[in-house]
């Protein structure tokens, strides 16, 4: 049936041409990249720069204003927190109660869809019993998204026709714009769930009366509330008829300005009106804030960007950008003192579509560079230029396939799902590389008359069979990959997904496009005789115009070629008695042209030793190191046949080399003791301790076990600075801390913008206090970029000094020092990259401990290093702000708080924890002012708890009567007493209560004043008060080590009663590491299974366990080839010297490696290719068996040398493609790299030690005749 299929497209060659111009298309079109080709649309697959692997979270937000966390906590959220229990599907509840509000996170499982969750909680709420929650509450679902769909991030500020900063704007009109304008106006944006303003001053109009006006007046403190209320109303009075019009009419009452406040009447006293005016202040002024925003030390009003749940966040980003220009021309403007004219302007500081847009930047160089190498690789091992094409030609046209299966099966482009396409590359091209190396030697061993179309199909159809076979056992070991559940899951599914795409892709590719175009590229001849004799000068022709025409490099191309062709017109190799050195040259002039004109472009687009070095220096670098990995496969090759048969000769000898290697893995995996911990509990009854010997202390400290961990960070190009301050502190004290911190860290040079949030912005996916800080630190690119994401050169002069428009020239450091920006320098392809770190900063972590240094300020806690995204996606799934921290339950938050502060103690003392990242929450730290109401009291005076507490609540906390209604602005009118009579004890005690007599007397007669400590926050999970201890790891230690460390610590602790658990107390330690562990234990399960569900397919190809347990031993090899890698990743001397003045360990980026999930998935990656391999061997061996029957030993060894000789080019070009084509990966500082790279370590590992393969399997297939032939002698 499958030669069948391959025979139909290479004889119907227009049907397979009208479906690859159709993929191509269609490819282009779906393509993340945002390509514009032509008249073709664009409609991309959805992009972000990671999956969301956060919860199935929905929020109920209910506000309550002026109330404490107690209140909050004992009134609203825990009543309806047990409330919301019974909805189906629900996983957990975590509350938070916080001054003001309460926020209750509800946790869904994940096959709950998001919008039914959402009925299902808007049906609970609007069915609340009417004693369940206080008079006048309401609770409210929160947007349809989460806090990762925090896209977008900006500042409206004032800024000239220059785009410079003006001052002239209060904080308050810009506030106004940004809720009644601005805010409305990105709402309507196609994919945007909210926008949320934070900063500045909401205006109100503030009523202050005077107490004792009240008094004189004899007017209780309600009657001017109803006063107030009573002023602001429109009426509508139907319509009446004039002269047969018809005219609404309406009564006109709303307040428009302080006078219509002012001219109120509360009472009349002896036919006189007595007005608000007569017993207070009315005016405008800013209501109570309890958030705000700072941008380089100075207040400034902002709002977020939330996407919808399920948006494309790219598309949303670019939808509100469009939306900005289309209302920032409408935005106010005013002429300022100076003569200038300053109009508002919305300016971002977090726009994650740079993240996206450097990670597909990434990605597409990536992918870019492989194709490039395909063509190097294939050129060097065959010495066939259209080989070279061919083979390289079915990645471009696979990924496009790709692109298409993505956008039509719903999997989002991000750094991981395209890494998928990535670590496929090995497996794709292994396809072309055997399907067109056996049709090249079909070809020269073809019989004369052969037609080429039956020579081709020949070929492709004999390797057809083994081509599905391997790449459905790859695909099978990617099996595990999509069992995954939760947050890995969620993670890595879609990388399972697009690799199983490209794999299909490139295997439809290679069965039924391929074989078409290799008649044609094996075809194409030039017979006729003029082209043959004049297309030479016409190739030097057209390389002359390309020279004038600015296209220095095709002109050069074009000259060489053209003048090949005139010199082979010339000389005749046949009959001229040239050299060898000289017919080499003369016979592959076009082969060495295309190869040093590849390896050029691999040099100028990797730039391996960085865009410090010249491009001639990197070329050199890429030829010798390119060179090396494919002279060694060369040579091995070359003498594969002699080392075959010494290792068939020598069979024992040679097994012993991949025995040792497996255990070495083996021993790097789990550890030394797990593997031999045996020995000394066999020894220790012969009254030896054999650990304490110097070989096995030392083998137990040099292969301790692979560190574990859930993923390495992706590198955001932004930090969030997390720290807190004292629960006691003010939104005056934490405002001026903020700035400070701002301006701290502002006069980094790296940094290119920090804008600080302490407290909430006005939303509910941002419950904060105000004595916590969130500063976004936007740290530059180590070199300029593009707005799509690719350095860019620019012009320099002979010194290699950047050339500035101005006419200046500086170095590098002094153009760093002077800050200089992008519009300043001029492009120049031909130019240098400009590097914007100094010389010391290599990292990002540099400029994070530059940070760190910095912002040390007494009484404010450090902060773990995080970044916006991964914080977001780390609360979402534990509540906790930090990567890893302990959760403590109590019955009291005092005693969670003790507790609480007693694993703090013990955690700065471990190890491998970062002592100043360990904090414990504060809970019961902040100041309350209990004003206790006697009863005795109030009975006296006829009064009941309620007439004081209303009374409190006005006079003291303020209270909103009524909004004025002002075009599309609203804003509230309050009550309170002037600020002088309510901000200390005394000025409290003085507040006039009035009784039923009508008497007004102090408050001080009927309460009492009482100081305690309360909580600033409360927060419960499942009902159960909680609190957190929060901690870091440092660097080098592993997440999962480090909480087995602490976890032993408390233990310690414990058990010699050093610590006390109080009754009722517990804990649990929680974080991204428990990620780790689920899939883990997952993991365990499902590979054993995949295993031997690749077994089964092995087995129904070869039908022998033998054979399928042979190939199998390449997934052994390449296992323990990969964590040999890892193991020296981890050792300080591997790859530590220079070349070129650059360390080969600074160039890898060699450094400690975890075992985390996304080294799994290299490992899983790897068994496809490793299986392969091995598939194809045992393949030809049994070709060649079938072909040499035979009855002797030497027979045996000859046919297996044979197929071993048939299989030894393919494998070493797959193994040469995959190996050099990783390289990029493991070179590259890009975003994203930090996730491709530990993913490509396994691979790169094991392609290395998995080369033995080519010689085990043979071997053992040799083993297994030679004993067949013994027995039948026998």
């Amino acid at each position: 049936m499958l030669n069948k299929i391959i025979k139909y497209f290479l004889e119907n060659k227009l049907v397979t041409v009208l479906i690859l111009i159709g993929f191509i298309a269609w490819g282009i079109v779906t393509a993340p990249f945002g390509w514009q080709i032509g008249a073709l649309p664009s409609d991309p697959v959805p992009v972000d720069a990671i999956p969301d692997i956060g919860e199935n979270q929905q929020i109920v937000f209910t506000q309550w204003q002026g109330r404490s966390p107690q209140d909050i906590e004992d009134q609203i959220s825990y009543p309806l927190t047990t409330y919301l229990l019974g909805i189906p599907g629900v996983k957990s509840i975590r509350s938070s109660s916080i001054f003001g509000f309460s926020s209750i996170f509800i946790i869904f499982s994940e096959d709950v869809e998001f919008y039914w969750s959402r009925s299902r909680i808007l049906e609970k709420l609007s069915s609340l019993p009417s004693d369940l929650l206080p008079e006048g509450v309401q609770p409210a679902l929160g947007p349809d998204a989460t806090a990762l769909g925090q896209v977008y991030w900006y500042t409206i500020e004032g800024r000239d026709k220059d785009g410079n900063p003006t001052g002239g704007w209060d904080l308050h009109e810009i506030r106004t714009v940004q809720d009644f304008y601005v805010k409305y106006g990105l709402n309507a944006t196609a994919g945007v769930s909210e926008v949320a303003s934070i900063g500045g001053f909401v205006q109100e109009y503030q009523i202050d009366v005077n107490p004792d006006a009240l008094k004189a007046y004899d007017i209780p403190l309600h009657k001017v509330m109803q006063a107030v209320r009573k002023s602001n109303k429109d009426v509508g009075a139907k319509t009446i008829e004039i002269n047969q019009a018809e005219y609404l009419v309406r009564g006109l009452g709303y307040i428009k300005k302080v006078e219509d406040i002012e001219k109120a009447v509360v009472a009349v006293q002896e036919n006189v009106p007595v007005r608000i005016k007569d017993i207070g202040v009315v005016s405008l002024g800013p209501s109570t804030r309890r958030g705000l925003l700072d941008k380089g030390g100075a207040e400034v009003v902002g709002g977020v960007v939330v996407a919808r749940y399920g948006a494309n966040p790219l598309q949303v980003i670019n939808n509100v950008k469009d939306k900005i220009k289309e209302i920032a021309p409408g935005l106010p403007k005013k002429m300022l003192a100076d003569g200038r004219e300053s109009q508002l302007t919305i300016v971002p500081f977090y726009d994650r579509s740079e993240l996206i847009y450097e990670t597909l930047g990434t990605l597409e160089e990536a992918i870019s560079l492989q194709v490039l190498i395909t063509i190097l690789v294939v050129i060097v091992m065959v010495y066939n230029l259209r080989a070279s094409f061919l083979i390289s030609s079915i990645l471009p046209i696979a990924v496009l396939m790709v692109f298409i299966a993505m956008r039509y099966f719903s999997v989002d482009a991000n750094i991981v799902a395209l890494s998928g396409i990535a670590i496929a590359i090995g497996t794709m091209v292994d396809l072309g590389v055997i399907l067109s190396e056996n049709i090249i030697k079909h070809i020269d061993e073809a019989p004369p008359g052969q037609k080429l179309i039956e020579t081709i199909y020949n070929g492709a159809s004999e390797v057809g069979t083994a081509i599905l076979t391997a790449v459905s056992t790859t695909i099978v070991s990617f099996i595990p990959v999509f069992t995954m559940q939760a947050a890995e899951g969620k993670l890595f599914g879609p990388l399972a997904f697009t690799k199983t795409f490209a794999l299909i892709a490139a295997l439809l590719v290679s069965l039924l496009i391929m074989p078409t175009l290799a008649h044609w590229f094996f075809g194409f001849k030039i017979n006729n005789k003029f082209l043959k004799k004049y297309g030479g000068y016409a190739l030097v022709l057209f390389g002359i115009i390309g020279l004038f025409t600015s296209q220095i490099w095709g002109g050069v191309l074009l000259l060489l070629f053209g003048a090949i062709g005139i010199v082979k017109n010339v000389f005749d190799t046949k009959k001229e008695n040239f050299s060898k050195p000289v017919l080499f040259l003369f016979n592959y002039a076009e082969l060495i042209i295309v190869l040093i004109g590849v390896t050029w472009l691999l040099a100028k687009y990797w730039l391996p030793l960085g865009a410090s070095k010249s491009l001639l220096l990197n070329f050199i670098f890429v030829s010798l190191l390119v060179g090396f990995i494919l002279g060694s496969f060369r040579f091995l090759e070359y003498y594969y046949k002699s080392i075959l048969k010494w290792c068939l000769d020598n069979k024992v000898k040679f097994l012993l080399i991949p025995t040792f290697l497996i255990l070495l893995g083996a021993n790097v995996w789990l550890g030394f003791n797990s593997i031999f911990g045996f020995i000394p509990k066999t020894i220790d009854k012969l009254g030896w301790d054999i650990r304490t010997t110097t070989v096995w202390s030392g083998l137990t400290h040099t292969f301790p076990g692979v560190g574990k961990e859930f993923m390495p960070s992706l590198d955001e190009g932004s930090f969030l600075l997390m720290p807190t301050s004292m629960p006691h502190s003010g939104v005056e004290y934490n405002r001026k801390v903020l700035g400070q911190l701002d301006m701290l860290i502002n006069n980094i040079p790296e940094v290119e913008m920090v804008v600080g949030k302490l407290g909430r912005v006005e939303s509910a996916l941002d419950p904060a206090p105000v004595s916590m800080y969130e500063n976004i630190i936007n740290y530059k690119t180590e070199y300029m970029l593009n707005e799509k994401g690719h350095r860019v050169r620019f012009k320099v002069d002979k010194e290699d000094r950047f050339i500035l428009n101005s006419g200046d020239s500086l170095s590098n450091e002094e153009a760093i020092n002077r800050g200089v920006v992008l519009e300043e320098l001029i492009p120049d392809d031909n130019g240098n990259y400009f590097r914007n770190w100094r010389t010391q900063i290599k990292s990002p972590d540099d400029i994070w401990n530059e940070i760190v240094k910095v912002t040390k300020i007494p009484g404010v806690t450090s902060a773990p290093k995080l970044q916006p995204i991964e914080t977001r996606l780390v609360m979402l799934q534990t509540g906790m702000r930090a990567p890893m921290g302990i959760k403590v339950y109590g019955p009291d938050l005092k005693t969670i708080e003790n507790f609480g502060l007693q694993l703090e103690e013990i955690l700065k003392n471990v190890p491998s924890v970062k002592k100043e990242a360990v904090f414990a929450d504060r809970i019961v730290g902040k100041p309350y002012l209990h004003l206790n109401i006697n009863r005795d009291e109030i009975s006296r005076y006829g009064l009941n708890v309620e007439d004081v507490q209303q009374t409190i609540e006005t006079a003291i906390g303020g209270m909103k009567i009524t909004s004025t209604v002002e075009g599309r602005e609203r804003f509230p009118v309050r009550v309170r007493y002037p600020r002088e009579l309510r901000d200390d004890p005394e000025a409290l005690g003085k507040i006039l209560l009035p009784t039923p007599t009508g008497a007004q007397i102090p408050i001080r007669q009927v309460v009492d004043f009482e100081y305690e400590r309360g909580p600033q926050a409360i927060k419960s999970e499942e009902t159960f008060l909680v609190g957190y201890v929060l901690f870091d790891k440092r660097d080098g230690y592993s997440e999962v080590g480090v909480v087995n460390d602490a976890q032993a610590a408390i233990e310690a602790k414990i058990d010699a009663g050093d610590l006390i658990v109080p009754a009722g107390i517990s804990y649990k330690f929680s974080g991204s590491y428990e990620n780790q562990v689920r899939a883990e234990k997952r993991l365990a399960i499902i590979v054993p299974l995949v295993l031997g569900i690749v077994f089964l397919i092995l087995y129904f190809q070869f039908k022998s366990v033998a054979t399928s347990l042979m190939v199998f031993t390449g997934i052994a090899m390449a296992f323990s080839g990969g964590f040999i890698m890892l193991w020296l990743y981890g050792q300080t001397w591997f790859a530590d010297f220079s070349l070129f003045g650059t360390n080969f360990r600074d160039l890898f980026q060699i450094q400690t490696i975890n075992l985390s999930v996304a080294v799994w998935v290299g490992f899983i990656a790897l068994f496809g290719i490793a299986t392969d391999d091995g598939v194809l061997m045992a393949t030809y061996l049994d070709q060649s068996f079938n072909r040499n029957k035979t009855d002797n030993l030497k027979g045996i060894r000859a046919a297996t040398v044979e197929a071993g000789q048939r299989r030894i080019k393919p494998a070493v070009m797959t193994s040469a493609t995959t190996i050099i084509a990783l390289l990029p990966i493991l070179t590259s500082t890009g975003r994203g790299a930090d996730i491709m790279i530990p993913m490509a370590i396994p691979a790169f590992g094991g392609m290395i030690f998995a080369a033995v393969t080519y010689f085990i399997v043979p071997v053992l297939y040799a083993m297994r005749e030679e004993r067949k032939l013994k027995k039948i002698q026998s």
